[in-house]
């Protein structure tokens, strides 16, 4: 599709819920996802440039669909939302601005079934992300907001207002500038149809509704081995892992992670997802399924690996080589964990 030279884009990104369903009242920010895939020649019949954004969500350029239309971005968000409810039995939450990032952001913080708009204007932008906290821009996570409170910087506004170079100072080269420019609103990233191969998922499901903190763990353990497994032996690493847990009343959590580098390695693959885990705070859940998928496929080539020194890391990943070795030879179960034994 052709667009007019100038011409400004706009992005929804649409978070798909059954319409019926009720979050569940252990966790936060919990949506009754379903799955996006099946929905995307729905969002398609729209607009061609559609990125899934598994499990639950998509990015929509709709620039050739506004003027197919005749409607704002808001109209056509507007039009989806009655699209999927009529033939899909979906409801939606939308955000809609300028670029992805915002979009994303704006369907986060938008109501359950609503469409929350970030108008393409600077100033609007700004009104839009100044009272965040750091930690709401996508890709900065914990450590680099902790790192940048220590300094009084917790809102975005105040990270925009510092000069790149004092952020540069605090928090090294290359974040200080991915602060500086998302805290102005500023994304170049496009949307890239068909984006769902970028990802693989692999799920457990519990023949009862599950309480028991370790039977999770032993579900995360198993789940991430094999994605380290699937990743390492088509020569591919992640960027961030998202856990989606289903509950017994089929409200489902998601949350997604950045990881502190690329990997495929299943040591911190499981570590990840333990860290997620336990930041649901789910002792009193009643879980009926955890789904994890690895996200920000990249080749393994393309990754950096920060060097540890570490004599039981090195000897973990060595191990793992040999297993791989092992598993392809003679089948994907012959190794496992011993903790899995049983």
């Amino acid at each position: 599709m052709a667009f007019e030279p100038g011409e400004r884009r706009m992005i929804l990104c649409v978070r798909f819920h059954h319409s019926h369903a009720q979050s569940h009242d252990d966790a936060v920010d919990a949506v009754d996802a379903v799955d996006v895939t099946p929905l995307l020649g729905l969002i398609e019949d729209i607009s061609p440039v559609v990125q899934a954004l598994p499990p639950d969500s998509a990015l929509v350029d709709v620039r050739g669909a506004q003027r197919y239309f005749g409607q704002d971005a808001a109209g056509i968000a507007a039009v989806l939302r009655v699209r999927a409810l009529a033939h899909a039995g979906a409801g939606c939450t939308i955000g809609v601005a300028g670029t992805p990032m915002l979009a994303r952001m704006a369907a986060r913080e938008a109501g359950r079934g609503t469409t929350l708009v970030v108008p393409d204007d600077e100033r609007a932008v700004q009104r839009f992300l100044a009272p965040r906290p750091v930690a709401a821009l996508p890709g900065i996570g914990t450590a680099t907001a902790r790192a940048l409170g220590s300094y009084g910087i917790d809102t975005v506004g105040k990270a925009a207002a510092v000069p790149l170079s004092t952020l540069q100072r605090v928090i090294g080269t290359r974040r200080g500038r991915e602060v500086y420019e998302k805290a102005h609103g500023v994304d170049g990233a496009p949307v890239v149809p068909n984006a769902a191969s970028r990802s693989l998922a692999a799920e457990r499901s519990f023949p009862r509704d599950e309480l028991d903190q370790e039977r999770h763990r032993r579900a995360l353990l198993s789940i991430t081995e094999e994605l380290g497994v699937r990743m390492r032996g088509s020569g591919q690493v992640c960027r961030s892992l998202t856990l989606t847990v289903r509950y017994a009343d089929r409200s489902t959590t998601v949350r997604t992670r950045a990881l502190r580098e690329p990997t495929a390695h299943s040591g911190a693959l499981t570590a990840a997802a333990y860290r997620i885990h336990e930041s649901l705070g789910l002792q009193r859940a009643r879980v009926r399924a955890l789904s994890v998928r690895a996200e920000d496929l990249l080749p393994a080539e393309r990754a950096t690996r920060q060097l540890t020194f570490d004599p039981v890391d090195d000897r973990a990943r060595r191990i793992e080589e040999v297993a791989d070795l092992v598993r392809a030879k003679f089948g994907p179960q012959t190794l496992f964990p011993g903790s899995l034994a049983a």
